[in-house]
C-alpha cells in the first residue's frame, strides 16, 4: 500500500470517527438534558411529602430544585473549563455523569425538600455543569469545517431530552412510584454516560478534515483567532455576544414556563396545550442544527439578526392575534429560536475566540444562559401577578427582541486579534 492511500484510508476513518463523536455526544446530553422533564415530578413530589411523609410544601417549594439545579448548572460550566484540557474529554465527561447520576440516586433517600434542594440542585445540576461543555468542545475542536452543524447535532441531545425522559419518567412513575425513579435515572445515567464517554478525546495539535483550509481572515481581523478567557474578557465583542444570548435566552425560557397556561389562556383544550409542550420541545432540538448551519452560512452576526426578528415578529403576532393556530406558531417559534441560541452561542464563541481556550471561554458565556434562566421564570411571574394574564409577557419579550437586534446589528463583529506577548 502506498503513502497517499493509506493517507486516505486514515482520512476516512478520521471522517467516520469525528461523525460518531457526534452521536455519543447527543446521547450524553440527551441524559443531561432530563431536567427539563422536572414538571412531570412536580404532581408526584408533592403528594409525596404531604400524603405520605406529612409534610407542608408549596408549588414554589417543589419548583425551587429545577431552579437550584440551572444555577449551579451555569455557576459549575465556567469553573470546570481549564480541567478539560488538562486532564481530557473522558475523564471530566465520567466525573460530570457520575455526579450528575449520583445526584439523582441520592433524590430518591430524600427525607424533606430541603435535601432535595441539595441533592438535586446541587450535586446533579454540578454535574451538568462539568460534563455539558465537554461534547460541545470535542465537536468544535474536530469541525472546524462544519463547526455550528456539529455543535448544533450536539446539542440536540439536550433538547429532545424533555420528549423522551418525560415518557418514560411518568411511565416509571406511575409503575413504581416517583422515588424508585430517581433511583432508576441515577443508576442509569452513571452507566451509560461512562461507557458513552470512553471514546471522547480531542484530535491531534493541528490536525484538519482532509481537504480543508482555513479560511483566510479580513485585514486587521481574525475570524478564527485564539484568545485566551481574560483576553475574550477584555473585547467587545464577548460583551455583545453575552448581551445577545442572555436575550435569547431569557426570551425562550420565558416561553417554555410559560406554555401551557398561554395556551389555555387562548383558549387552548388544557390536554391539547400538555401535548403541544411535546410538539414544542422537538422544534427547541431541532432549533440546534439548524441555527448552528445558519451560523455556519451567514456568520454569528446576521444569524443573531435573524433570531431576534423571528421573536420579535412572533411576540407582535399574538399579541395582535390571539388564538390556537397563532399561539401554536408562536411558540413553535420561540422554542425553536431559545435551541438555535444554544447552538449560536457556542458557535460564535468557537468562531470569534478559537478554541484554543474554548471550554473556558465558553463556560463565562454560558453564564448568560444562567442568568436568562433566572430571571426569565421569574420576570415572567411578576409580570402574570402586575397584568393578570401570562399574554403581558409578550410586550417585554419584543422589547427585549428589538433590544437583541439592536445590538446584533451595531457590535456583533469578529474582534480584533488578541495581541501576541
Amino acid at each position: 500500500m502506498d503513502e497517499s492511500t493509506s493517507e486516505k484510508i486514515m482520512g476516512m476513518n478520521a471522517e467516520r470517527g469525528r461523525w460518531g463523536l457526534i452521536i455519543l455526544g447527543m446521547i450524553i446530553n440527551l441524559c443531561l438534558g432530563s431536567v427539563y422533564a422536572w414538571s412531570v415530578f412536580v404532581g408526584p413530589l408533592t403528594n409525596h411529602f404531604t400524603k405520605e411523609l406529612g409534610q407542608t410544601v408549596t408549588a414554589s417549594e417543589i419548583l425551587l430544585p429545577f431552579s437550584v439545579f440551572l444555577a449551579f448548572f451555569a455557576i459549575a460550566m465556567p469553573f470546570t473549563g481549564k480541567f478539560i484540557e488538562k486532564y481530557g474529554p473522558r475523564n471530566i465527561t465520567i466525573v460530570g455523569g457520575c455526579l450528575t447520576g449520583l445526584g439523582w440516586l441520592l433524590s430518591s433517600f430524600a427525607g424533606s425538600i430541603l435535601w432535595l434542594y441539595i441533592f438535586y440542585g446541587i450535586i446533579a445540576g454540578t454535574g451538568v455543569g462539568i460534563a455539558y461543555g465537554v461534547p460541545v468542545a470535542v465537536a468544535a475542536r474536530w469541525f472546524p469545517d462544519r463547526r455550528g452543524l456539529a455543535v448544533g447535532l450536539t446539542l440536540l441531545g439536550f433538547g429532545f431530552s424533555a420528549v423522551l425522559t418525560a415518557n418514560i419518567a411518568g411511565y416509571l412513575i406511575g409503575a413504581y412510584g416517583v422515588m424508585n425513579t430517581f433511583r432508576v435515572f441515577g443508576i442509569v445515567f452513571i452507566i451509560l454516560i461512562i461507557v458513552l464517554a470512553m471514546p471522547l478525546k480531542f484530535p491531534k495539535p493541528g490536525w484538519t478534515p482532509a481537504g480543508w483550509k482555513p479560511p483566510a481572515p479580513a485585514v486587521g481581523r481574525a475570524v478564527t483567532c485564539e484568545f485566551t478567557r481574560e483576553q475574550m474578557l477584555k473585547s467587545k465583542t464577548f460583551y455583545a455576544l453575552w448581551a445577545c444570548y442572555f436575550i435569547g435566552c431569557l426570551a425562550g425560557l420565558m416561553a417554555i414556563g410559560i406554555a401551557k397556561p398561554v395556551g389555555v389562556d387562548v383558549g387552548v383544550e388544557a390536554g391539547l396545550a400538555t401535548a403541544l409542550v411535546g410538539v414544542f420541545a422537538i422544534f427547541n432540538g431541532f432549533g440546534r442544527p439548524v441555527f448552528g448551519a445558519l451560523t455556519d452560512k451567514l456568520t454569528p452576526r446576521n444569524t443573531a439578526i435573524i433570531s431576534f426578528i423571528l421573536i420579535a415578529l412572533a411576540s407582535l403576532l399574538i399579541m395582535q392575534v390571539p388564538g390556537v393556530l397563532v399561539y401554536t406558531l408562536v411558540f413553535v417559534i420561540l422554542w425553536g429560536c431559545l435551541g438555535g441560541w444554544l447552538a449560536i452561542a457556542p458557535t460564535a464563541t468557537a468562531s470569534y475566540f478559537g478554541t484554543c481556550d474554548y471550554p473556558r471561554c465558553y463556560g463565562v458565556m454560558f453564564l448568560a444562559y444562567g442568568a436568562g434562566g433566572i430571571v426569565g421564570p421569574q420576570l415572567a411571574g411578576f409580570i402574570k401577578t402586575s397584568t393578570g394574564s401570562y399574554l403581558g409577557v409578550f410586550p417585554y419579550v419584543l422589547a427585549l427582541a428589538v433590544i437583541g437586534l439592536v445590538i446584533a446589528f451595531a457590535m456583533l463583529k469578529p474582534p480584533q486579534a488578541p495581541q501576541k506577548n
